[in-house]
């Protein structure tokens, strides 16, 4: 069974940090570009950031650029987030997907998604 799995999320105070993991089971990340998706509540879901299949590129949205840094490492099938910085703004559930044509803004152009994880910041 082809799975993106989220983990890292959790409480943190305005400021603070937190590292998101996204592995993957079933299949090898190598040949996809991952994207990390946000959904706050009552609000759509947006593109956070993503990385191609090399690493060699990656993109941001203009709310989390100079924060929020996205990384992969294929050999341990891993893609991770690390956010700096974090504001209340980036409460939300955090989602990794997977895109075997590159990095696109929408989500519906991603094929597999992890059930997600809540990051809330908050003091």
């Amino acid at each position: 069974q082809l799975q993106l799995v989220e983990s890292g999320g959790g409480l943190v105070q305005p400021g603070g940090s937190l590292r998101l993991s996204c592995a993957a089971s079933g299949f090898t990340l190598n040949y996809f570009a991952i994207g990390w998706f946000r959904q706050a509540p009552g609000k759509e879901r947006e593109g956070v950031s993503c990385i191609s299949s090399s690493g060699g590129s990656t993109n941001y949205a203009d709310s989390v650029k100079g924060r929020f840094t996205i990384s992969r490492d294929n050999a341990k099938n891993m893609v991770y987030l690390q956010m700096n910085s974090l504001k209340p703004e980036d409460t939300a559930v955090y989602y990794c997907a997977a895109n075997s044509y590159g990095c696109r803004p929408r989500s519906v152009d991603y094929t597999y998604w992890g059930q997600g994880t809540q990051v809330t910041v908050s003091s």
